[in-house]
């Protein structure tokens, strides 16, 4: 109907068609108030409404407990990597375990505000797996642990929850959150760019236990990066990104009427299980993810050398997919799929390698 392609990008990346066709259809006039959400006051009665809206919603949608605060930041999940080592540093002592690429860069990051350690990493094998728990070497005086859920260049996930004591447990759930079901308990700090499962780049979702808040944080944080001058001010201390306040919003009213997180688990698995299926028997490409390690979110994949990836991802494009490319940093592809990439959208690309593995085998 819309003469849409295949969009396997790994952010900014897919939206629901009846969440955009909803935004289309309010663009001239939000809720009633004869105006777009990118033009009315964040103040307004209609605006403090969908935020606040977006906020339940994340909360029913996710089972977030009571004792938690729900945040809209603005910087993505970048700037979280400076936000939680200013906030949870008190000792100046923190681990971080290196499972990828942003996993690596938070860890840089936390490095210029104390003595951020490695307690755990998988380089050495070109991060193709997450490391077990007794890998882990956790420092019980650490201010905090820090993971990356999901790797989106790699492709692999967190099979587990990692014990951690008495230590909070920091994880990035960028390219994973609303895509399974997580006990947020088990967690101190929740963190995730909303541009892979929930609106237009520009914003973070942060989930914090209220314990972890503190008023004390270092004189040289900016202001906007404080959890509890956020906290305080509802999110609203300055401007805040209401688009994709909007649009997250509508999104997660989008999986609540679709069955729930857990409808989108279910989905998610049916998908990955397909393609992952595939590559365990193809001649051309291969995976080499660890079985227990893989993503439902980034699957990743290559042919035997470069000159056929390149062909792939130019034919891919042609056949109408795109952002198939591996990261620049693995090189290869990567089909992201989001809670947003309809089921026929993997069968198409499964049926596409078929038919480019027989040419090209």
């Amino acid at each position: 109907m819309y003469d849409r392609i295949y969009n396997f990008s790994a952010g900014p990346s897919m939206l629901p068609v009846p969440v955009l066709e909803k935004a289309r259809d309010e663009m001239l006039n939000c809720e009633g108030s004869g105006m777009s959400v990118n033009e009315m006051s964040h103040r307004s009665k209609v605006f403090d409404k969908i935020a606040k809206d977006a906020e339940a919603l994340v909360r029913e949608v996710l089972n977030v407990p009571e004792n938690y605060k729900v945040l809209f930041m603005q910087g993505g999940a970048t700037l979280q990597f400076a936000c939680v080592p200013l906030n949870l540093m008190k000792t100046g002592r923190a681990d971080y375990v290196l499972t990828g690429n942003f996993s690596k860069k938070a860890y840089e990051e936390g490095q210029k505000f104390g003595d951020a350690r490695v307690a755990g990493s998988t380089k050495s094998e070109n991060f193709t797996r997450i490391p077990r728990q007794n890998e882990l070497e956790l420092d019980p005086n650490a201010d905090y642990v820090h993971i990356c859920f999901n790797n989106t260049i790699y492709g692999t996930h967190w099979d587990y929850i990692p014990e951690t004591g008495n230590v909070p447990l920091v994880a990035d759930m960028s390219s994973c959150i609303f895509s399974e079901e997580v006990d947020i308990s088990k967690f101190g700090l929740i963190y995730a760019g909303v541009q892979k499962n929930l609106a237009p780049s520009g914003m973070a979702l942060v989930i914090v236990r209220e314990d972890l808040i503190r008023d004390d944080v270092p004189k040289y944080c900016p202001s906007l990066c404080s959890y509890a001058l956020t906290a305080k001010n509802d999110s609203m201390y300055n401007t805040p990104n209401c688009w994709s306040i909007y649009i997250t919003k509508l999104v997660l009213e989008h999986i609540k009427a679709t069955g729930g997180v857990k409808a989108m688990h279910e989905k998610a698995v049916r998908k990955a299980e397909k393609l992952y299926s595939y590559l365990e028997t193809s001649k051309l490409f291969k995976n080499e993810v660890s079985a227990e390690s893989r993503s439902l979110m980034n699957v990743v994949f290559r042919c035997p050398d470069d000159e056929m990836n390149a062909k792939f991802a130019a034919a891919s494009g042609k056949a109408g997919m795109s952002n198939l490319k591996g990261h620049r940093l693995v090189g290869g592809m990567r089909a992201s799929i989001y809670n947003a990439m309809p089921e026929e959208g993997v069968d198409y690309l499964i049926d596409f390698m078929k038919k480019f593995e027989q040419e090209n085998a």
